[in-house]
């Protein structure tokens, strides 16, 4: 399967976009014009009316941040439960018990 290439693209110019169609340009235009994806013009549009809260239904730029931020907290939990999963199997058979389970200690 061929590998996706997408090309970042900086953030000033995204705004410069943005600000291009806000003062009457299409979104078609500018993409025809830049050399970009027409969905791509009206997903920065999309974006940037959310952050400014001109728009609902979505998700703001700081809100895609934190939910990224939170899923990687919980991969790096899982982890940490993992080992200590396996760590406590290996204890147990090292000495020959199974530790009850309540939270006696």
């Amino acid at each position: 399967m061929p590998q996706k290439y997408t090309r970042a693209y900086p953030a000033d110019f995204r705004q410069k976009i943005v600000e291009l169609a806000r003062v009457g340009r299409g979104a078609d235009d500018l993409a025809a014009e830049f050399k970009l994806a027409r969905q791509t013009v009206r997903t920065w549009i999309k974006q940037a009316d959310l952050d400014a809260g001109r728009r609902t239904g979505g998700l703001t730029s700081a809100d895609h941040e934190e939910v990224a931020r939170l899923r990687k907290r919980v991969r790096q939990l899982e982890t940490e439960r993992d080992i200590l999963s396996k760590a406590a199997a290996w204890f147990a058979r090292e000495t020959d018990s199974i530790p009850s389970k309540s939270s006696n200690s």
